[in-house]
């Protein structure tokens, strides 16, 4: 039974050369890497040793079907995969510095009805939900308090499925069935405003409905991990314990900052902690390592310490920068440890 249930969108990052425009780039000069949040979590969960399922929804292309070897081949659930023979699955154009610091820009396949990952839907879902979760729902407080036996520990997401209303409506049902069986909710922000409206510019802020939208998604949440400027943005702040009260559920926050230090507040800690240095290829997907290196901690080792938790995330993330791409620099949980090691940590 998978620990961690991760849903939203699996995609390809079209990566241009360093310096360089996907958009403007010679064909050879480009590189189609597999991504999408969730999905980079889901397999870097399965890397690590913990298991995971991928809730979404991809084309019947050759994308689709490159998505389902993978899944396979780490040992991703994928019995909630959905397959669109009308809609592609999603190509986004990232642009890269010099520095590997990335960008997101627009996008490339679409052929009029927009993208599978925005039609998930509620329907085909059901019938998973209720291997995941069981068949019966329930409101029950002491259900609630002490959870479901044998269902997922976590359901992890992004915002980007709030963008569409199929998917939105989807993501909603996932929602209340998993509250309701006591899975905990861990929400990594993941502010792409292109996904919301293709005329937004990529560093835009969120705008008032969007926020909103956002902002009801992060009131049930256990845990919300965001970048310093989607703090700012949605909360006036970047200070993790001030966020955490201002919720209904007084989540765990941690706060990332590229290579500034991390902060968190963590089952009632504060702290902070550096970023490991390392040399860079490719940011892409070091935050989605860095969550599923959370995740994995606190199902793998329930008793590890706040701060060793922080660092073996944190280590995560460092190891994907190493590397093209989000998923294939993903480490196993010895190599972790390994590396760690060897910085004293």
């Amino acid at each position: 039974m998978a620990q961690v249930l991760c849903v939203g969108e699996a995609l390809v990052d079209r990566l241009g050369p360093p310096g360089g425009d996907p958009t403007t780039a010679a064909a050879d000069r480009l590189d189609d890497r597999l991504g999408g949040a969730p999905a980079n979590v889901a397999c870097a969960l399965a890397r690590l040793g913990t298991r995971a399922a991928f809730i979404g929804r991809v084309g019947r292309d050759a994308i689709g079907a490159a998505f389902a070897d993978l899944f396979a081949g780490r040992g991703v659930d994928t019995s909630a995969l959905q397959w669109d023979a009308q809609r592609p699955s999603r190509i986004v154009l990232v642009q890269r510095d010099v520095g590997g610091e990335r960008s997101f820009g627009g996008f490339a396949g679409d052929l009029g009805a927009g993208f599978a990952d925005q039609a998930l839907d509620a329907d085909e879902l059901t019938p998973c939900l209720n291997g995941f979760l069981g068949s019966v729902e329930t409101s029950d407080p002491v259900e609630l308090s002490t959870g479901c036996p044998g269902v997922p520990l976590w359901l992890l997401t992004g915002t980007i499925p709030l963008a569409s209303p199929a998917s939105a409506e989807a993501m909603g049902l996932l929602l209340d069935r998993c509250k309701a069986c006591g899975v905990k909710l861990a929400v990594d922000v993941n502010w792409r405003p292109t996904f919301w409206d293709s005329q937004l510019p990529p560093d835009s802020p969120p705008p008032a409905e969007p926020k909103a939208r956002i902002r009801l998604l992060l009131a049930r949440a256990d845990l919300i991990k965001c970048a310093a400027e989607e703090a700012e943005w949605l909360f006036g702040g970047t200070d993790p314990a001030v966020i955490s009260v201002a919720l209904p559920r007084r989540p765990d926050v941690l706060i990332t900052d590229g290579a500034r230090p991390l902060r968190w507040r963590v089952a009632g800690e504060v702290g902070q902690r550096d970023s490991y240095a390392v040399p860079v290829v490719d940011t892409t997907g070091a935050g989605d390592a860095f969550t599923a290196g959370l995740l994995h901690s606190l199902c793998a080792h329930p008793g590890w310490p706040v701060e060793r938790r922080m660092a073996f995330a944190s280590a995560c993330g460092a190891l994907v920068c190493g590397g093209a791409g989000a998923i294939d620099p993903q480490p196993t949980e010895d190599q972790v440890l390994s590396f760690m090691a060897a910085l004293g940590a």
